[in-house]
């Protein structure tokens, strides 16, 4: 049976575009702004861009929701009708907005459509980390135990149903590295753990995180299985001849523990140039160390003359033999050899989580099934039954008998981390579920949907306990479990998991400009990037600001390397900190950030395609459609080059097969040519001055930066929307459609009154439909 509003509603849309079609009433907003705008492209003739518009205008547009909802995106973002073509004024666009969403939010109401999730959803690298961490406390490189996740609708949480064989002995695997390492169980034989600096990082002054007093090096958290002996080995760079770099007198090298130092070498340079090969080979030492997470770092002492030879040289960056060379040796790896000797497990934070009990004499299995019920629990996100228990056990029986208790527990996690139940979310449709049904999610369901979103991990003890108690139904207790989780500093994961890769610093890692162009950039410089974006995101989200504050901050985060790149003079030091921006200043939000700007260009020069492209997906949510298969690249413009990137992006606009995206993309595009490709300010290019008029698909006009950020603030909902758009896709973990509208509208007009706080848009967001309810098969 029908909702009475829903009834109500369409008895009256009925009414209306009857008596339109009789000349009894006129046509309703949206219906007159399609045929005096848009039915002479998109009619059952034309059919332009596959649409047709001119016969469902009269219809209600509840009939067809999924071709209104792409509508109303375009209007609302003023992409439709095209720049250039007649266009409505704002009041008739306002009319014809208003006229579509009302119609397509009752309909949504009184016919919910959340949209369905695959039920079997395993856990990707990211998130099979944290899980690990939060149920193990344990931290592990999953780089190196599990392949990277495909990426689609820009995040690697949405295809994730698959589990090809190779992937499932990627996950056993790792499982038994896991479990031997949290229990401690005995080695075989010593391994050895390498940590590789980037070659281009300049460790010529002093690095952030490592001690006062030292330059270069490297610091790196390093989990001992056992306790036990273990070697601990430096080498330095070399240049294509393989001799140290820089090594032109003594230096001393401090080696670490927990910041105190365990060893102190001294390295010359070698009276014999074949001696290069080996001169490093004594940078090694061999100490007793406890089981257990541990800080290990290598560092030069820094030298009184070091600073003035270093304020001496015209470049920030010196790492390269074919460009700078380096003035002073530089740490290219340090290794981790061991166990040694006698070794024993130790009382490390991951044996203390899991070995809750101490087993009696006899008493083995039932301290076993302590342990096992207690890790399941968390790890299953749900009660443990006696049926889960009996497979763990048995490998726990089999493990015991022959290698005492340790090893039975260590055989039973392993067990239990090759489960389905763990390393697979799972959401199965309600028994007795009609076809194609909306339905609300279980509590334990929405807790591993909440956890997941926040923090990319397991539910803590507190969710689960709730979930069980069915407190979740509750709109008051669930909203304090989600505030309570977003102020926990596991929803860091919305920083380094959700942001990066919704503002492409992940990107940031394959990036390396031409660097006979960009002579001064290096790997200090890639990760000052990323830190100053990931800080300022940050602070947007534990200063629960608004997110608008993401376009029009006055201020950043900077260290001495990052202001020096930027021209910002007073910030000294390796150390990032708050830095507040005049009003004339050219840095503040996203769009002025190196990150972006650098991961938006070409290694030779900036790509106003680019980052005109990135600013329609990631800030207005418009994306173009892809380029077609046949276009010719770009010509390339050397140093030497005459012809700025505007004009060789004309010829682009001039072939009718290509003019039609970039007249929307390039002027985008062009007004972020102030800024070069690794992010610095210029105003001239090819010796001529810059040309930063700009404009955006609804036809608005500027120039530069700070005409592009007042005109996307103009209309803040549709930025707004497009982060709501972001967060939902992360949160679901499936691409926003368009029945997922009328939830996305509701989230922005709820918030709009709250000046669109972050912590409003995740409330929204997890109260929403599609976040709390899932269609039936």
């Amino acid at each position: 049976m029908q909702h009475p509003v829903g009834m109500r509603f369409r008895l009256t849309a009925l009414l209306l575009t009857g008596a339109a079609a009789y000349g009894f009433g006129a046509p309703r907003p949206h219906g007159a702004l399609v045929e005096q705008y848009c039915a002479a492209c998109h009619n059952q003739s034309v059919r332009t861009a596959g649409l047709a518009l001119d016969e469902a205008a009269a219809d209600d547009p509840a009939a067809r929701p999924e071709l209104w909802e792409k509508v109303v995106h375009r209007l609302r973002a003023r992409q439709m009708p095209p720049a250039g073509m007649p266009r409505p004024d704002e009041e008739t666009y306002r009319q014809a907005i208003v006229s579509l969403e009302s119609a397509l939010d009752a309909h949504a109401a009184a016919h919910p459509n959340p949209g369905r999730t695959d039920s079997f959803r395993r856990l990707n690298r990211t998130e099979y980390r944290n899980a690990v961490r939060d149920l193990l406390a344990l931290d592990v490189d999953v780089a190196a135990l599990l392949p990277g996740d495909e990426s689609s609708r820009g995040f690697d949480n949405i295809t994730v149903a698959d589990l090809s064989p190779t992937l499932l002995e990627s996950y056993v695997n790792a499982a038994e590295k896991i479990s031997r390492l949290a229990i401690g169980g005995p080695r075989k034989a010593p391994d050895g753990h390498t940590i590789r600096l980037r070659p281009d990082l300049t460790q010529e002054r002093h690095l952030d995180g490592l001690p006062i007093g030292t330059r270069g090096g490297v610091k790196v958290s390093h989990n001992f299985p056992l306790d036990a002996e273990y070697e601990i080995q430096i080498r330095l760079s070399r240049d294509r001849d393989e001799h140290i770099e820089g090594l032109k007198e003594a230096h001393e090298i401090e080696l670490a523990l927990d910041r105190e130092r365990v060893a102190l070498f001294t390295i010359k340079p070698p009276s014999d140039r074949l001696d290069h090969h080996s001169a490093d080979k004594h940078l090694k030492t061999r100490l007793a160390v406890k089981a257990g997470p541990h800080e290990l770092s290598a560092a030069f002492l820094k030298k009184p003359s070091a600073l003035l030879v270093t304020e001496r040289q015209p470049y920030q960056a010196s790492f390269n033999f074919y460009r700078h060379p380096r003035t002073q040796p530089a740490v290219f790896s340090i290794t981790v050899n061991g166990p040694y000797g006698e070794a024993r497990p130790g009382d490390t934070p991951s044996r203390r989580r899991i070995l809750i009990c101490t087993p009696e004499p006899g008493g083995e299995e039932e301290c076993a099934k302590r342990i096992l019920r207690a890790l399941m629990r968390r790890a299953y996100r749900r009660p443990v039954t006696a049926n889960d228990l009996e497979k763990p056990l048995a490998f726990f029986r089999e493990a015991a008998a022959a290698g005492g208790f340790d090893a039975g527990v260590e055989r039973a996690l392993a067990a239990v981390l090759v489960s389905p139940e763990f390393f697979f979310r799972i959401e199965r449709d309600p028994e007795g579920a009609a076809p194609g049904s909306a339905y609300r999610l279980g509590d334990l369901e929405l807790a591993s949907r909440l956890s997941f979103f926040l923090w990319s991990s397991i539910p803590d003890d507190a969710l689960l306990d709730a979930a069980v108690r069915g407190e979740l139904s509750d709109p008051a207790a669930y909203e304090r479990h989600v505030r309570r989780m977003l102020a926990d500093k596991r929803a860091d994961n919305l920083v380094g998991n959700f942001a990066s890769q919704w503002l492409y610093l992940r990107n940031l890692e394959a990036v390396t400009p031409d660097m006979r162009l960009f002579t001064d950039f290096d790997d200090n410089l890639r990760q000052a990037f990323r830190r100053e974006t990931e800080l300022f995101f940050e602070s947007v989200l534990r200063e629960d600001r608004s997110v608008l504050d993401l376009l029009r901050a006055d201020y950043t985060f900077l260290n001495e390397r990052l202001a020096k790149h930027y021209g910002i003079p007073n910030v000294y030091g390796s150390r990032f900190r708050r830095v507040a921006l005049g009003a004339a200043s050219r840095r503040g939000g996203l769009l002025r950030h190196g990150s972006i700007l650098t991961a938006t260009s070409y290694a030779t020069r900036t790509s106003p395609v680019i980052r005109g492209k990135w600013v329609l997906e990631n800030i207005l949510g418009i994306p173009p459609p892809p380029p077609p298969a046949s276009v010719p690249a770009l010509k390339d413009n050397t140093a030497g080059g005459s012809l700025s990137v505007r004009e060789r992006l004309a010829e682009h606009r001039a072939d009718p097969a290509c003019s039609g995206c970039h007249n929307l993309i390039d002027p985008v595009g062009f007004s972020l040519e102030n800024f070069d490709a690794v992010g610095r300010w210029r105003t001239m290019e090819s010796g001529a001055p810059i040309d930063a008029a700009g404009g955006l698909p609804d036809g608005s006009e500027f120039s530069g930066v700070e005409g592009l950020e007042q005109a996307l603030l103009r209309r803040p909902e549709v930025f707004a929307g497009t982060a709501v758009e972001k967060l939902l896709t992360f949160a679901l973990g499936r691409g926003v459609e368009p029945h997922d509208g009328p939830a996305v509208r509701k989230i922005v007009r709820e918030t709009s009154a709250d000046k669109y706080r972050f912590s409003s848009l995740i409330m929204g967001i997890t109260s929403s439909v599609p976040f709390q309810m899932r269609r039936s098969r």
